[in-house]
């Protein structure tokens, strides 16, 4: 697969994931409890959270050639 190919393939799956991440934060945000430290420390965790998970696909597009 060329770079091209693979650069095109793993925007599209970040911005799919990214979707989904941002869906699944606000879900969850519903149920966290109404007191300031909570929210501020669970926005903390989640904003920081969505850059993990891509860390393979970013190490997968940008192999090779």
């Amino acid at each position: 697969m060329s770079a091209r190919v693979r650069k095109f393939v793993g925007g599209i799956g970040i911005l799919v994931f990214l979707a989904a991440y941002i869906w699944a934060v606000t879900a969850i945000a519903e149920y966290v409890p109404d007191q300031i430290f909570i929210k501020t420390l669970f926005y903390a965790v989640a904003g920081i959270g969505w850059g993990v998970p891509i860390l393979p696909l970013l190490s997968w597009m940008n192999r090779g050639k």
